[in-house]
């Protein structure tokens, strides 16, 4: 898409109270940040269908709240489904979505698929149920977005959610891989987008509570108080606490990878690599001579001193 989905520029009255300029700003930010992710990897097209996978946390709220703007100000044509897995959760309040969504009068569709009965039986109490509980998810999703003919399957993860998949890759995995934007699915026949990519979770909770979404708890996960992603995430928020700007940095760094200087050779062919005049465009700076300023010539007569025995 050569065009990214900006939003018309609302006009702020200068009688707005602090508070209502404050979150003005802020759906302002969101929908910009959400609007640039979408242009930078081309996320939707004209004529796409999108599915908007919703859970009923904050992300996916607010996500198709954004989407749903665009979709009005946006110079292409795209249409939007929401879709809910209802994976029978004990609890779970089934009434919730449709009500919320026949509000807004947008077109959706709730899958029932009793995964919360596989996920309980095959993993080992006190152990971390997200691996299975997401690769049934997905599966399901998959297969419902071909029957739905969507051709965009739209995720609430945020930029926080890239970093912590970032690093809890690195400790447990040994790999630097993350949560990507934009992907296609193993058998190329659905393409995943991440609309709130350049989104800070901090921002969407924020705008979900002025907003009075209708929250609903994942009581199958959510309860996990062992798991890695969040001591991962304590991790980030003290870094964040005690280094204002880090957090920023660290996502700048996803979007400026240098395959020369890390160690994976099938990355970067280090085997071809050989000695030429112009040298590597990533090449090592510290082999770089220095850009220092010329030196301010005189006419200062300097004397040979002789050292004397």
């Amino acid at each position: 898409m050569n065009h990214a989905l900006s939003n018309k520029s609302d006009t702020t009255l200068n009688t707005a109270s602090p508070t209502a300029i404050n979150i003005k700003k802020l759906t302002n930010k969101l929908r910009r940040k959400t609007g640039q992710a979408i242009a930078d990897f081309n996320m939707i097209e004209e004529g796409d269908k999108v599915m908007v996978c919703l859970s009923g946390g904050k992300d996916s709220y607010t996500m198709l709240d954004i989407l749903l703007h665009m979709q009005k100000s946006a110079p292409i044509h795209f249409s939007i489904i929401a879709v809910n897995l209802d994976q029978k959760q004990p609890g779970f309040p089934e009434h919730v979505l449709p009500n919320y969504l026949n509000e807004l009068g947008v077109d959706y569709t709730i899958i029932e698929e009793d995964t919360y009965s596989i996920v309980i039986d095959k993993v080992p109490e006190g152990k971390t149920t997200c691996s299975l509980c997401s690769r049934l998810r997905r599966g399901i999703l998959y297969t419902n977005a071909i029957k739905l003919g969507v051709t965009k399957i739209a995720l609430g993860h945020h930029r926080d959610d890239m970093l912590e998949t970032l690093f809890l890759n690195m400790f447990h995995n040994g790999r630097l891989k993350s949560m990507p934007p934009k992907l296609t699915s193993d058998d190329g026949k659905n393409v995943v987008i991440r609309p709130l990519a350049y989104c800070r979770e901090q921002d969407i909770a924020d705008y979900a509570q002025h907003k009075g979404f209708p929250i609903i708890p994942c009581n199958l996960c959510g309860s996990q108080e062992n798991l890695q992603r969040k001591h991962v995430k304590q991790m980030l928020n003290q870094w964040n606490t005690q280094f204002p700007g880090r957090i920023e940095t660290m996502f700048k760094a996803l979007q400026n990878v240098v395959p020369s200087h890390l160690a994976d050779p099938s990355a970067f062919n280090f085997t071809d690599l050989s000695q030429h005049p112009l040298g590597e465009n990533e090449g090592d700076m510290a082999f770089d001579p220095l850009e220092l300023a010329p030196v301010k010539q005189d006419n200062t007569q300097f004397v040979a001193i002789t050292q004397l025995d």
